[in-house]
């Protein structure tokens, strides 16, 4: 793999931390990497062992599982906020790749007695992104 595309790589993967709540796809991450498609998949695999799609579903499940443990969202909003479109495609990647579904994670998490951040106070101090939720928000 050629050095002088590592930084194009590096630009990809903060490209997808930054926006991984928007609906990302190849060929987006390619222009970003300014490269065709199929060159950004092979090289990125080779670097990070792993597809820049699944590098991306990976980062929304790992925030999933951080508002499962700390907000007090439901799993249908928590879905939407990391950007998944489908409530039954996020349960199964999440089960798949956690190994339990999102609502046996919360539970396990909530046993332990940790205080959940209200969602209302997440929405209310930016944290969350309002676009897809009924409404427009209030500027």
């Amino acid at each position: 793999m050629p050095l002088e595309l590592l930084p194009h790589l590096r630009r990809v993967r903060d490209h997808i931390d930054r926006n991984y709540r928007e609906p990302l796809d190849l060929d987006e991450l390619a222009r970003v990497a300014r490269v065709s498609k199929f060159h950004l998949v092979r090289c990125f695999e080779a670097t990070y062992d792993e597809t820049p799609i699944r590098y991306l579903t990976c980062r929304r499940i790992e925030r999933a599982q951080d508002l499962l443990r700390h907000a007090n969202l439901t799993i249908t909003e928590i879905c939407m906020l990391v950007g998944f479109s489908s409530l039954g495609s996020f349960s199964a990647r999440f089960t798949q790749l956690v190994g339990e579904t999102p609502s046996a994670y919360r539970d396990r998490w909530a046993a332990r007695g940790a205080p959940h951040v209200p969602g209302c106070y997440l929405f209310m101090r930016g944290s969350m992104d309002l676009r897809g939720t009924a409404g427009d928000p209030v500027a």
